[in-house]
């Protein structure tokens, strides 16, 4: 069974990354599990429309033979990282343009294990 506790706790870590505005914990079939979503955005729309663009994402390198670590969408102003969270969930951070990738990478990392885990 899930520990939601956690897994609201585990948000609130991310969030208080200098570079993180916000982060949201979507189940795989793109429904929202915990976190927040950016101010102004449609819940329903915006969990569903990022498990799709993970999951296309992984479809689309599967032939690689190689694991997907996460996504970057750079938009105008900020940066839109998506990770898996293990086969139940991913992880959803949306960050300031200043963001290294790198660094995202490495935070995306460290925390999709404990929400796996959390799961």
């Amino acid at each position: 069974m899930a520990d939601f506790a956690q897994l609201q706790r585990i948000v609130r870590e991310i969030e208080e990354h200098p570079h993180v505005q916000d982060a949201t914990i979507v189940s795989r079939s793109g429904m929202h599990i915990a976190g927040d979503i950016p101010k102004g955005a449609h819940m329903e729309t915006y969990v569903a429309m990022s498990a799709i663009l993970l999951g296309a994402a992984e479809s689309a390198t599967s032939e690689l033979h190689d694991r997907l670590k996460f996504i970057v969408v750079q938009l105008d102003g900020s940066k839109f990282v998506l990770a898996p969270a293990g086969n139940k969930a991913l992880l959803v951070m949306r960050s300031s343009d200043e963001a290294n990738p790198d660094e995202l990478a490495e935070l995306t990392g460290n925390f999709s294990e404990r929400i796996e885990k959390a799961l």
